[in-house]
């Protein structure tokens, strides 16, 4: 529990100074938003290097090069944040709830990495900003979210919302299905208890979305969310055979 303690303590305070170099130094780099991409970056670095979190990745020729992207991961712990931004070596932005962007200097720092904030609470602004964000994307921002809407509590992965997948129709882009394997035992949801251990990635091929439709945005979410699952269900079955490290 000491051990811990310290961790979050130490890994507040690396996270607050980060954010405020974010701040302020957005409009001193030219690039702005993928300077403070890779500031972020090292910040997760540096949190996952403290915490003993190592990460296996497989796919990462997966990842499309020069053209813009929607990443899907399932979400398991606040872990999966660093986790993702220390692995998948290409800039992105994030799909957040609006409320991260309202706490002081981190939301901040989130405007400043070129994040999206969605409204869940208010249906009209929430399409408003699926439009703004469609757009931002069709123009070559790849973003990440995670389609669970929230950490799942019990480590199953709980079902998709569809908003993420009607940005994607509309920013005709492909999707790239993210399992994340393991984050939950690193640190569970409404727990500061930090527990050394081993995560894998793994990126799977791009889905088109040009044949789907809005009739049809069912079975896109539900191909998506199958590709996901299977990945994770295969590897946690590995981990209890003795296959593959324990997290």
């Amino acid at each position: 529990m000491f051990r811990s303690a310290i961790l979050v303590l130490l890994g507040t305070s690396i996270t607050a100074f980060i954010s405020f170099f974010v701040v302020v130094s957005y409009r001193l780099f030219p690039r702005g938003e993928y300077t403070t991409h890779r500031v972020s970056v090292l910040w997760a670095k540096m949190m996952l290097r403290i915490s003993s979190v190592r990460v296996s990745v497989e796919g990462r020729e997966n990842i499309l090069r020069g053209r813009a992207q929607v990443f899907m991961a399932n979400h398991q712990s606040g872990f999966d944040i660093l986790i993702v931004l220390a692995n998948i070596d290409t800039y992105f932005a994030w799909i957040a709830k609006k409320e991260l962007f309202a706490i002081p200097v981190f939301g901040r720092a989130l405007e400043r990495t070129g994040s999206i904030p969605i409204d869940r609470k208010n249906f009209v602004r929430a399409m408003r900003s699926i439009h703004d964000a469609a757009r931002r994307i069709r123009e070559g921002k790849s973003v990440m979210t995670f389609p669970e809407g929230t950490r799942s509590m019990d480590g199953q992965i709980h079902p998709f919302k569809k908003g993420v997948f009607h940005l994607a129709l509309k920013a005709g882009v492909p999707i790239v299905p993210v399992a994340i394997v393991g984050s939950g035992e690193i640190m569970p949801r409404k727990s500061l208890r930090v527990h050394p251990g081993h995560v894998t990635l793994v990126i799977d091929k791009p889905i088109d979305v040009t044949p789907y439709t809005e009739e049809t945005l069912d079975d896109l979410l539900d191909r998506v969310y199958g590709v996901i699952a299977s990945h994770y269900d295969l590897r946690r079955q590995n981990i209890a055979l003795g296959k593959e490290k324990a997290a």
